[in-house]
């Protein structure tokens, strides 16, 4: 919204005092309406357990009719954290201007009651409808023993996040029609998981795209770079036209291709140029992970691990790179996936195309390698982990630390203290590819005169060895089964990244396709070619 507009913010701020605050105002309540302990024979005992259904059809009955009713207090007094949950109601009658609140509740499930609103949006003499479903579960109260609706900022909506702000007035930003490579319009309706980058476009490019603010009601989203999410237009901006570097039909492919994993996020690139082709999340948070993900990349990372081999000559893609059952560094034992057969005689090709973890980890401990080694290839050789990438929204620069100890030679295979973004995977894939670092962008630099990351990128001869080696991966190793079928220049790496206290591990997978490099991550979905892989050869399938 613009300065000067009224907020209240939903976060953590009374965390401290609100505990006790949301009980006790709940018992003030109860005393004015009959349900607190009787006035004779002692204190009532308090209640332990889950609420009945009794319980929980009183306890939300009673909070949806004081929002229906606008009385703030009141709804809150039914919740556990009643300052908290009190702000945000005042603001939804005060800052949002929404009146007229009807709530139907749904079927309860167990303690989660489903709920639909219907309310009407009103500023400067126009008004519109506001639908939506949200949900709420009742809990029972630590210390009153009361039945409580568990208060969070998405009872009131299901896309507020603690620290975000509802209202109603002139946008922060004036609207942005987003278009392809080919001037295709880019809409949030057509391709949804390009929600939040387009509202992330919208609030840096909005002010010099050309357009005019409108009136609407939005969530204002406090974390950097995140643009406002639209809910309500009252009154329509003109929308400034923002040129991107996306493709609308590998787009349509990744969005299509995430859809069938959840958790799942893909990034392509052209590697001939650094531009991003398509970005596509299918989450539940609307966090994109495919540029800001930070995660551990597995076996895609021996990709640089190989390249830092090649260029310290430790080995080549033909020299040796033994494959043995376990591999012991500096007190801990590596092994590779169940099933992979050990071989002491392999090529570096050979453990490259098969994931052979104790290959890498034993290499590592060849001279003139050091702590740093695996950084400053990451660093010098693939511009990452310097963060100075600037897309045009906000994005991870990937982060591979110089490490000691068993962390060097987990590093080396992706695990340990890495992290990555698909973003960053597939801009190693493009540099391992071409041999040039091209910064990925998703709007041109010239746009804003920003001034992008650069880095030496790779010896022809290195670029030559990865292009082959992960040409064998593709057409007869760990890839060659999802591969299949794709014609013309490809390669690609697995990985699969194993995580504390999850049962699957994260899938990952990164490949090219002539002009097209992809890398895609699904959380818990098991091998890279489990879910990653599927997605990666979907957009690869594009074109290219």
């Amino acid at each position: 919204m613009r300065k000067g507009a009224k907020v209240a913010v939903i976060g953590s701020v009374f965390a401290v005092m609100v505990g006790g605050a949301g009980y006790g105002a709940f018992n003030v309540m109860s005393a004015l309406d009959g349900s607190g302990g009787s006035g004779t024979g002692g204190p009532a005992a308090v209640k332990t357990g889950p609420p009945s259904s009794a319980e929980v059809k009183e306890a939300s009955s009673k909070f949806f009719a004081a929002w229906e009713q606008g009385d703030a207090a009141k709804a809150a007094a039914y919740t556990n954290f009643a300052q908290k949950a009190q702000e945000l109601l005042a603001d939804y009658r005060d800052d949002a201007h929404l009146t007229g609140v009807k709530i139907t509740p749904g079927t309860a499930t167990g303690a989660t009651v489903p709920f639909s609103v219907k309310a009407t949006v009103s500023f400067e003499g126009k008004s519109k409808p506001f639908a939506y479903d949200s949900r709420l579960t009742v809990v029972r109260g630590e210390t009153t023993g009361k039945a409580l609706v568990d208060w969070k900022p998405s009872v009131m909506h299901p896309q507020l996040q603690d620290g975000d702000t509802l209202v109603t007035g002139a946008s922060a930003n004036p609207p942005i029609e987003a278009v392809d490579r080919n001037n295709v319009v880019l809409t949030k309706e057509k391709y949804p998981s390009l929600g939040p980058i387009l509202d992330a476009l919208r609030e840096k490019y909005g002010d010099t795209a050309g357009g005019t603010a409108g009136v609407e009601l939005a969530i204002h989203h406090t974390a950097e770079g995140a643009g406002d999410t639209a809910l309500v237009t009252l009154a329509k901006g003109k929308a400034g036209k923002l040129h991107t570097t996306l493709s609308a039909s590998v787009q349509a492919a990744a969005e299509k291709a995430v859809a069938r994993y959840a958790e799942s996020s893909v990034v392509a690139v052209q590697p001939s140029s650094g531009e991003v082709l398509a970005v596509a999340n299918h989450r539940t948070d609307g966090f994109n992970a495919a540029f800001q993900g930070t995660l551990a990349p597995g076996s895609t990372m021996k990709i640089i691990t190989s390249a830092m081999l090649i260029d310290n000559g430790v080995t080549t893609m033909n020299g040796p790179a033994p494959c043995p059952e376990t591999a012991t560094w500096q007190s801990e034992t590596f092994h590779n996936l169940t099933g992979l057969a050990p071989n002491e005689k392999a090529s570096l090709a050979n453990s490259f195309m098969r994931s052979c973890n104790t290959a890498f980890v034993k290499l590592i401990d060849e001279k003139p390698l050091t702590d740093e080694s695996l950084t400053t290839e990451a660093q010098t050789r693939f511009g990452l982990g310097q963060n100075n990438w600037k897309t045009g929204i906000p994005s991870f620069d990937g982060r591979v630390p110089a490490s000691g100890g068993p962390n060097r030679a987990a590093n080396a295979i992706g695990q340990g203290q890495v992290q990555m973004s698909p973003l960053n995977m597939a801009s190693v894939t493009a540099t391992a590819m071409t041999g040039t670092f091209r910064q990925p962008v998703i709007v041109s630099p010239k746009l804003d005169d920003r001034e992008l990351a650069t880095a030496k990128g790779l010896p022809s001869g290195t670029s030559a060895q990865l292009r082959a080696m992960m040409n064998l991966t593709a057409t007869s190793g760990t890839a060659a089964q999802v591969m299949a079928g794709l014609r013309g220049d490809i390669g690609a790496k697995t990985g699969s990244a194993e995580v504390d206290a999850q049962s699957k591990s994260n899938s990952w997978f990164t490949g090219y396709r002539n002009n097209i490099a992809a890398a895609a991550m699904t959380q818990q979905g098991g091998h890279g070619v489990d879910a990653a892989g599927p997605i990666v050869a979907a957009v690869l399938r594009t074109g290219g």
